[in-house]
């Protein structure tokens, strides 16, 4: 394994992490804080539709930047694909 893919894995588990905890310290990915992305975590891994909240950060979030995470993070690409769709946002390339 190369030397970027496992500094965008461990970046992924980081990222995965912190969304999984409920108090997590924020940390900054692309512009975005990691505490905002948490609240996408719900409709990106179960069933519920987002909210006005994730809604708002998936229109701010710099989602090209975002790539690497979401595509190495194990999140189910139709979820977020179809969040992005609720939230009316366009895909970025590496979900198209």
């Amino acid at each position: 394994m190369g030397k970027n893919n496992a500094i965008i894995i461990a970046l992924a588990m980081v990222l995965t992490t912190a969304m999984m905890m409920e108090e997590a310290t924020s940390y900054p990915i692309c512009n975005t804080d990691t505490n905002d992305l948490q609240k996408c975590y719900p409709a990106v891994t179960g069933n519920s539709p987002p909210g006005p909240d994730c809604c708002a950060v998936a229109k701010s979030a710099n989602l090209e930047c975002l790539c690497p995470y979401l595509t190495q993070s194990g999140l189910d690409p139709s979820k977020v694909k179809s969040v992005l769709a609720s939230c009316n946002v366009g895909n970025p390339s590496c979900l198209s």
